[in-house]
């Protein structure tokens, strides 16, 4: 099936440096029509100066690439660049060709648009992603390159671009490395890494399929290290020995020895670069105390629009939580509320004494990018405190992947993922007692996203954590706060709960969950000390049940006010009936729960 598919492009023997430093050499790739392809690779290997290449808009240092005749090309950058007066209508009509004009409402509706007349400048960042795409999608392309679509667009955003490209009538490659997005959207794996010959792993199918056979690749390649370093042990020890009579036949076997020298020197730089991951390990202070962070139902709101009401949690040690919502919902107004860095408008916020916190920042303000990597790194000389022993900047940066000649470059020319390590590095020379996380999974590659979710679950402390990778939440939460931006939060076991809530109420016509959050207790998950079997049990089952409580108030709630009920008096009453003892059992629920709760004391 695969050689009957038209080639759309091919890059042949491409190779890319900046200053001394190769990104890569003597790429090859092909691309054919309505392939999806996912590309990943480690922070920096040059993916996307790859995409820039593919697309048309950078050149390479040697090599080709070949578009087939008439092939309309897309490219959607990370930080995609509009006039900000012009109106999302105009961006899209100013984009699509003469021909494709009436896709114009079409793209619009697809890319869920409701006020075409809105100013660019006024759309969040998510919103500019979909605009982005939208703009390539009037121009009908049979080939989309989208270079991280994914950041900044919340969960909601990513299930859309899933969708869409899933029955794309184009082909597409797509720079990710949203694990669940790939799993979901690839046909086609290409993973760019130095320690691969030819400079790349190429695999048919999706994600799991690639890591599969990656895992085959790298044994076979084990296998063949092993078997050439005895060889070379034998070949050493017999030119120790010293060969009797320089014949023709011992002068071959000396080159050969050397040959497979090289070889081997080769193969264990490779495999250095294909098993390169950056050392993460925050820091904590060891608190035993049981209450670090607390509020008490507190409200906020930002341009005239409120965000959440009568919210209370409390964060304790062990207590990992994933803040979920949509855009502008207010996660990372809650995190600065926590951080302290805003006053809510009503309730309040306490902290254990002496607290010590940490936050990233998704807009990375606590960068100047102005700097070089070594003052970024160490700011106040050659070396860093880490954990109470001082630590060389040069062995500093390598630990987070950097080299030494990276050091003077400004923060400026690194990558995205590149600065987010830099960021992560100073964080980790902060005691702490709480992480507050604003989206730290932004350009961060596969390897690293790995690292940092063993560090996280490692942490002893507490920590909040937004991001929009659904396989971090799953793996690193033991509870999922959500906000419906209309002024509620609710809590669930983990996303996946969350997320089919969220659809069981959009297919059933009602409004986004609304749960008083007065109610709300956020405690570690896992088993109590202080607990019967039985009432073990029941703890573990509460959440559930409060979630199926809930969904029953919502409907009846919905059944009151349809306007068949308000006009039928019997119907009212009934209805009405129907409410309040849903709104007791929720209430009883939750009063059970703050009991099981003060008895693991």
């Amino acid at each position: 099936m695969k050689a009957t598919m038209a080639v759309l492009l091919v890059c042949d023997a491409v190779s890319k440096s900046y200053s001394t430093r190769p990104l890569f050499e003597d790429i090859s790739l092909t691309i054919a029509d309505n392939e999806r392809l996912g590309l990943i690779g480690p922070n920096g290997s040059g993916k996307t100066t790859l995409m820039r290449i593919l697309a048309g808009d950078e050149q390479p240092d040697s090599g080709s690439v070949s578009v087939r005749k008439q092939t309309r090309a897309g490219y959607v950058a990370q930080e995609p660049v509009f006039a900000w007066e012009k109106s999302v209508r105009q961006i899209l009509e100013e984009a699509a060709p003469d021909d494709a004009e009436a896709l114009v409402p079409v793209t619009l509706g697809r890319a869920g648009f409701t006020d075409p007349e809105a100013a660019s400048g006024s759309l969040s960042g998510g919103w500019r992603k979909r605009l982005a795409i939208a703009r390539e999608l009037v121009r009908a392309p049979d080939l989309l390159l989208l270079d991280e679509p994914t950041n900044h667009l919340d969960l909601e955003g990513i299930l859309w671009l899933e969708k869409l490209l899933a029955s794309a009538p184009f082909a597409c490659v797509v720079v990710s490395h949203d694990r669940y997005f790939l799993e979901n959207v690839a046909t086609r794996m290409i993973e760019i890494n130095r320690g691969y010959p030819g400079g790349l792993l190429a695999v048919e199918g999706n994600y799991s399929r690639f890591l599969e056979k990656k895992e085959e690749f790298l044994l076979a390649q084990t296998r063949q290290q092993e078997a050439l370093e005895t060889r070379v042990r034998r070949e050493i020890e017999w030119l120790r020995r010293g060969a009797k009579a320089r014949t023709t036949k011992a002068n071959a076997r000396i080159a050969e020895a050397g040959r497979m020298m090289s070889e081997l020197d080769v193969m264990n730089t490779r495999a250095s670069a294909a098993s390169g991951t950056a050392q993460i390990e925050f820091t904590a202070t060891d608190r035993r105390t049981k209450r670090l962070v607390w509020s008490e139902k507190i409200a906020k709101s930002m341009g005239g629009r409120q965000l959440f009401h009568d919210l209370s949690i409390t964060l304790s040690p062990g207590v990992r939580v994933g803040l979920v919502g949509g855009n502008g919902s207010g996660k990372s107004t809650l995190l600065r509320l926590l951080m302290g860095e805003l006053t809510p408008d009503s309730g309040t916020i306490g902290k254990a004494d002496k607290l010590r916190a940490v936050y990233f920042d998704q807009e990375r303000e606590q960068l100047d990018m102005n700097v070089s990597l070594r003052r970024a790194l160490a700011p106040e000389g050659d070396t860093v405190q880490y954990r109470g022993r001082p630590v060389h900047v040069a062995g500093w940066a390598k630990r987070f992947l950097f080299h030494n000649d990276q050091l003077d470059l400004a923060v400026e020319r690194l990558s995205g993922g590149e600065q987010a390590r830099v960021l992560i590095a100073r964080l980790m020379l902060q005691p702490a007692d709480v992480l507050l996380l604003d989206e730290p999974t932004n350009d961060l590659d596969i390897s690293t996203l790995e690292v940092l979710e063993e560090s996280l679950l490692d942490f002893p402390g507490s920590l909040v954590l937004v991001t929009h990778d659904r396989y971090m939440l799953d793996r690193v939460s033991n509870v999922v706060l959500g906000l419906d931006g209309e002024g509620g939060a609710a809590i669930f076991a983990d996303y996946s709960q969350w997320e089919q809530w969220q659809a069981g109420r959009k297919q059933a016509g009602l409004a986004p969950a609304r749960a008083s959050a007065s109610r709300e207790r956020v405690a570690p998950a896992g088993p109590k000390k202080k607990l019967s079997y039985l009432e073990q049990r029941e703890w573990n089952e509460m959440e559930a049940k409060i979630l199926d409580a809930e969904q029953t108030l919502a409907a009846a709630e919905a059944r009151l006010q349809a306007p068949e009920t308000v006009s039928d008096p019997v119907r009212l009453t009934q209805c009405y009936d129907e409410v309040q003892r849903s709104r007791a059992e929720v209430d009883r629920l939750y009063a059970r729960w703050a009991e099981l709760e003060s008895l693991t004391g």
